[in-house]
């Protein structure tokens, strides 16, 4: 999963999105629960392909990205009330799949308190099956991500 959570800084990423850790995100052991974390993970993602005008692209040409796989390292438990940023990022780009990284970083905490990984795959929704990415949605990562490494075959 990418760097190690002493070294990521949440200036590495393009995508920062504030959210409220709300009173019902917590389960009985009186912390965020698990699965709270990944739709943070996805409001960030949703946020980061909004932002990057790749939406705009899948509903124009009907590829557009899928999850494939995803984790979430869990560093310090969050607690209500808290507010958090979620970074995203891409991080690698392939023919027909991209990385992405996210951080957790609590406002209460100061600090990071998990990162997560996915795997995205280009998909075709008008066929019902994986695509490649073309050109300009190659292009329109690089310009909200400039960062990104782009590893396409030719």
């Amino acid at each position: 999963m990418g760097k190690d959570k002493e070294m990521v800084s949440m200036k590495d990423f393009p995508l920062k999105l504030t959210l409220p850790v709300l009173w019902g995100h917590m389960d009985a052991f009186q912390h965020v629960n698990n699965v709270v974390y990944f739709r943070y993970l996805e409001s960030a993602r949703i946020a980061y392909f909004e932002e990057a005008r790749l939406m705009k692209f899948m509903e124009e040409t009907g590829v557009g990205p899928i999850l494939a796989e995803t984790s979430c390292r869990y560093i310090r438990p969050l607690r209500f009330p808290d507010t958090i940023e979620v970074g995203c990022r891409t991080t690698v780009v392939r023919d027909s799949e991209m990385e992405q990284e996210y951080a957790l970083y609590s406002q209460r905490q100061e600090r990071i308190v998990a990162i997560g990984w996915a795997l995205i795959v280009a998909y075709d929704y008008k066929i019902l099956k994986r695509a490649k990415w073309s050109t300009e949605f190659l292009e329109r990562v690089k310009v909200y991500d400039p960062q990104v490494k782009i590893e396409v075959q030719i």
